[in-house]
């Protein structure tokens, strides 16, 4: 999962894989960007990436989740879909909403769900093509 470090500078993220019934992940879109990516965003000074997660899946998506929600996945490494010539390298979580309808909040302009046939109709960060949204 975690290749050789490369010359490119990183960026430290927490990510979310959050799926509907149907298998789908749900991505968002930020307001002035065009690629769709996992919910999640950088740490604050002091917080764990499990805590980041729970922050930002609140303030992304008005969802409320408990630590013990998450589920650790790994550690992926991927170019950054907006920052050009950085990689981000995020701690990922899968989480259940159990039930909670996410809706775009904060800095969120759009969120969709997506399966593997979707990445050909719409711009996805690399982090979800490769890892999360692979058939």
């Amino acid at each position: 999962m975690l290749p050789d470090a490369g010359s490119a500078p990183s960026i430290r993220v927490s990510a979310a894989v959050i799926r509907d019934d149907a298998g789908r992940l749900l991505l968002v879109r930020k307001s002035g960007t065009s690629a769709f990516m996992q919910p999640g965003g950088k740490p604050e000074p002091g917080e764990t990436p499990a805590e980041t997660l729970v922050r930002e899946l609140g303030e992304e998506l008005g969802v409320a989740v408990e630590l013990e929600d998450l589920r650790g996945v790994g550690v992926f490494r991927a170019d950054a879909a907006n920052e050009p010539g950085h990689e981000v390298v995020a701690d990922v979580f899968e989480v259940s909403l159990g039930g909670q309808v996410p809706v775009a909040a904060a800095e969120i302009a759009e969120l969709q769900w997506a399966s593997h046939g979707d990445a050909g109709r719409m711009e996805i960060a690399p982090l979800a093509a490769e890892y999360f949204l692979a058939e």
